[in-house]
């Protein structure tokens, strides 16, 4: 008996977990791929039914600026996140008196949700309490930053807000990075009379490539599964010129009735997701030639 349970006693503890994970996580994704191939609406029907709601999905004007603007918050989110966080992690990796101070005031906006920041944002945009009336008050009459009520500029409202709450953490993964080079190899370039900011570039920067793979693929997972920032800094407005595919997957949903759509626009997201992190598993995990 004591063998046998030595034997499965682990298989017995990961058992309810597995049973979890395979219902409420594979289940609802097949669950989900189904009503996306039928006429759901409010309630969901199982008749099978082709590719209609993608056929809506592909033909909804709204979708095309969800996606116009994943595109765009996407771009500007994962490359300024990125290129921001080099930096600040190059000008901690100089090992100035206060760099625990800085780091700490760099990383505090990780630790906050989305949904906070988004708030807080949302304070410091609008146009009569925020910026613009904090530079009007001090004489400035003329300076305008609204926007976050201007349809064509919401979207990089909503970039600032992102861009604030995640490059910190970037920077905490380069830093890592950083200090992980081999110093002999610094020092020695040093000795040669090498110029620093050509070190970085030509020793230290290329030599981190798996960082910024995985700093890559965690923004633009972010930026995929974007949602409780724009629903609390724009709520998707003005009108849906904030829309991203999650929150109009939220709204088809849960606003419009509409199951079919929001399956398929679900279905699509979850597609964007594999073709960024599959390619990133597969060269992971893929066994290594041997020499």
């Amino acid at each position: 008996m004591t063998v046998w349970l030595e034997r499965n006693l682990p298989r017995m503890v990961l058992a309810p977990s597995f049973i979890a994970v395979l219902i409420f996580v594979y289940g609802f994704i097949g669950w989900t791929a189904w009503v996306s191939l039928t006429r759901s609406k409010l309630m969901p029907r199982y008749e099978i039914d082709g590719f209609i709601q993608y056929k809506r999905l592909f033909a909804s004007p709204r979708w095309d600026t969800a996606m116009d603007n994943l595109y765009i918050f996407g771009g500007l989110f994962i490359c300024i996140s990125m290129v921001l966080g080099l930096l600040l992690a190059i000008m901690l990796d100089q090992r100035i008196r206060i760099e625990g101070a800085l780091r700490t005031i760099y990383l505090y906006p990780m630790a906050l949700s989305m949904i906070v920041t988004g708030t807080a944002w949302k304070w410091i945009m609008n146009p009569g309490l925020g910026i613009q009336e904090m530079v009007r008050g001090w004489g400035y009459e003329s300076f305008t930053f609204d926007w976050i009520v201007t349809p064509d500029m919401a979207i990089y409202a909503v970039v600032i807000a992102g861009i604030w709450q995640s490059s910190g953490f970037v920077m905490a993964l380069f830093l890592a990075g950083l200090r992980s080079v081999d110093g002999e190899i610094i020092k020695a370039a040093q000795v040669d009379g090498i110029p620093t900011w050509r070190i970085y570039t030509a020793i230290i920067i290329p030599s981190m490539a798996p960082i910024f793979l995985s700093a890559f693929i965690v923004l633009a997972h972010l930026a995929i599964k974007a949602f409780d920032l724009v629903i609390a800094l724009t709520g998707g407005g003005p009108g849906y010129a904030t829309d991203l595919p999650a929150t109009y997957m939220y709204a088809m949903a849960f606003s419009r009735g509409d199951l079919g759509q929001a399956a398929s626009s679900a279905m699509v997201m979850m597609a964007v997701v594999f073709a960024i992190v599959v390619p990133y598993l597969y060269s992971e995990l893929r066994a290594k030639p041997h020499d």
